[in-house]
């Protein structure tokens, strides 16, 4: 009886081993396999390299846009929303061609008008290179050469900076002049295509090597401005945006545009004190 009891407790120990050795066997199988067979959710992306790492690091962020100049014009704030372009102007000129014709904001020039006697300035000193800039029409060409060699016997050089630009040149400066500072501004100191004065090929913006051959609103200051001012009446020319007349001109004073008419016309207008839309009025 004991030995049966003996080997039953033996059976048992060696059955429980063996159960706790396939247990125990089974565990590190299980674990192994869950290690291998991780779920997606638990897979983490990799690292980026060093060259990674340094290549995003490298890159500047945007700046932030410049602030636009208030001077001469006051911008509008950033992300204002500009108003629709108005056409403000009633009349077509018909005779475009007429040198006592007269641009405003309210009338335009054709589209198509191209001077047919357009010359380019060959015997006064200029300061752009574009030959566009570099052209007036015959008449006025002549004109301006007399006043320039006038002022340069008394000591005053002037130089030649914009002459004639055409509808589409216009067009260009003066959306560069709205996407710069706002329509409201730009209608103050640039012209509408059809509304300059520069296509009539009759004006000239002159200026002086004490402006550095720049546009300046204190070219009346200086000597070469001044005796402009007493004189240009003379060969035909007048100050078309005198000081004072911004309401009535439509535009900021320029003392450097000059405008051709002839030299009977220029007299009567500088002599009446008139702008030439208040004279033709």
């Amino acid at each position: 009886m004991r030995r049966n009891k003996k080997r039953k407790i033996r059976k048992t120990i060696i059955f429980v081993t063996a159960l706790l050795f396939i247990l125990f066997g089974a565990f590190l199988i299980i674990d192994k396999f869950n290690k291998d067979e991780l779920p997606l959710s638990e897979v983490h992306e990799e690292e980026p390299t060093n060259n990674e790492q340094e290549e995003e690091t490298s890159v500047e962020p945007e700046k932030e846009p410049e602030e636009k100049p208030e001077e001469p014009v006051q911008p509008e704030e950033p992300g204002q929303e500009q108003p629709a372009e108005e056409t403000d102007y009633s009349i077509i000129i018909e005779n475009p061609e007429k040198i006592d014709v007269l641009v405003n904001k309210t009338r335009a020039l054709p589209e198509n008008y191209v001077p047919e006697d357009l010359v380019t300035l060959s015997e006064v000193p200029t300061v752009l290179s574009n030959p566009e800039v570099n052209q007036l029409r015959n008449d006025a060409c002549e004109a301006l050469t007399e006043m320039f060699n006038a002022a340069k016997n008394e000591g005053y050089e002037l130089h030649a900076r914009s002459g004639y630009r055409s509808y589409y040149t216009q067009a260009a400066l003066y959306s560069s002049y709205v996407e710069s500072y706002g329509r409201q501004a730009a209608d103050k100191y640039s012209a509408k295509p059809g509304q300059s004065e520069h296509q009539t090929g009759l004006s000239m913006d002159i200026t002086c090597e004490a402006l550095n051959y720049k546009l300046d609103t204190t070219f009346d200051q200086t000597e070469e401005g001044k005796w402009v001012l007493e004189n240009a009446h003379h060969f035909g020319y007048i100050i078309r945006y005198p000081k004072g007349k911004e309401e009535i001109t439509g535009y900021s004073y320029e003392p450097w545009h000059i405008r051709y008419l002839g030299i009977e016309l220029a007299e009567e207008v500088y002599d009446s004190g008139l702008t030439l839309d208040e004279y033709f009025q």
